[in-house]
């Protein structure tokens, strides 16, 4: 039986529209090491600062970058505030209905993540029973840190009974990486998925709001 689901947000159960890429190249080209398509995509679900660093090729530079990505980003986002996916606030509500407890990981740090937050009023003890950010766990994905640190927060020890969550494929590798009893993939991000198949999800879904209906199968 499935105790927590860890699940990203953007692009899993927030849309922000895809700005946290357009930002993410912005601010990497503005640099002078623009890169492309392909390289962004690697980075989807990433710690954005392991993602600058990492693209621009300059750690010395990297709390200077997100600076400017987490100022360019919050800007964006006021003027087009991020909305709860379809069908996700109900689903987050049946979830937590039925005992499932629900976390949020993501490669934000807290600046960005609270914003995003904010914008659809989701706290921890209504909506939520913990929020994960990669800049406060040792490693961000695919490393397994975040999920652990949620499991932690939620007072689940068995990562069998976990359901990890996200769009991307570095989303399913830290799934498998925590040895979580369901890796589900969604479709309402950026990859495609042959992308997020290659990685060996448990399941791949149209949304997150999908997940009441299949979370107590198998």
């Amino acid at each position: 039986m499935i105790a927590l689901a860890a699940l990203d947000i953007a692009g899993t159960t927030i849309d922000e529209g895809g700005a946290v890429y357009r930002v993410l190249a912005e601010v990497v080209a503005e640099h002078g090491t623009p890169a492309s398509d392909a390289e962004l995509r690697r980075w989807m679900g990433a710690d954005k600062r392991a993602a600058l660093a990492a693209l621009t090729g300059a750690p010395e530079a990297t709390e200077a970058l997100h600076d400017r990505f987490v100022t360019r980003l919050r800007e964006v986002y006021a003027a087009t505030p991020p909305v709860a996916f379809p069908g996700v606030p109900e689903a987050l509500v049946a979830l937590r209905d039925s005992g499932v407890r629900v976390a949020l990981t993501t490669g934000f740090d807290r600046r960005i993540t609270e914003a995003i937050l904010s914008e659809v009023d989701w706290h921890v003890g209504d909506q939520l029973d913990a929020v994960v950010c990669a800049d406060e766990v040792g490693a961000g994905r695919p490393a397994p840190d975040m999920i652990h640190r949620a499991m932690d927060l939620t007072g689940v020890d068995d990562p069998a009974r976990v359901l990890a969550a996200g769009d991307t494929a570095l989303d399913v590798q830290a799934g498998r990486a925590a040895r979580a009893g369901r890796v589900v993939a969604v479709l309402t991000g950026a990859q495609t998925r042959a992308e997020l198949e290659a990685h060996g999800p448990t399941l791949v879904l149209p949304g997150v709001a999908d997940l009441p209906g299949v979370i107590g199968r198998g």
